[in-house]
């Protein structure tokens, strides 16, 4: 699998993630990191990142891991988020790096999608700050559906 050609391609696909200027760092089978930079267009009232900044780096990193795990099925297979929950844990200075996994293997959604046509599964994405430091965490919910 050609993941950096995917990093690549992902970069592009969604405008509003270049709006925001975030970056796709890694990808890879079922995980993948997105990083939110620093930014005046990304900051609250009292001068850090912006909550919804920070929710929209961990969506997009958990679309990433979701990419990354069903890159070789994308054609057939419709994946759409389902619900998130954020939970903020530390103010979130500078750069952020979101880094989701999915909570199961990958090939055990695709073979539910398989053989009951759609899955659900839950992607975990943790944030940190450049010193490592845990700012948030998300949990999305995605739905995947066999194409047809």
């Amino acid at each position: 699998m050609d993941y950096d050609a995917i990093r690549s391609g992902l970069q592009q696909a969604v405008p509003f993630n270049g709006y925001l200027g975030l970056e796709v760092l890694e990808v890879g089978d079922g995980f993948g990191v997105v990083r939110l930079p620093e930014g005046e267009h990304l900051r609250n009232h009292v001068g850090s990142q912006h909550a919804g900044a920070l929710f929209s780096v961990a969506e997009a990193a958990s679309g990433v891991a979701m990419v990354g795990a069903f890159a070789d099925h994308i054609r057939t297979v419709t994946p759409l988020v389902k619900s998130a929950e954020i939970r903020y844990q530390k103010i979130a200075l500078g750069p952020i790096t979101a880094s989701a996994r999915l909570a199961e293997p990958p090939g055990a959604v695709l073979e539910r999608v398989q053989r009951e046509g759609r899955s659900e599964f839950r992607v975990q994405v943790d944030l940190a700050d450049a010193s490592g430091t845990k700012v948030a965490e998300v949990v999305v919910s995605w739905v995947a559906r066999r194409v047809g």
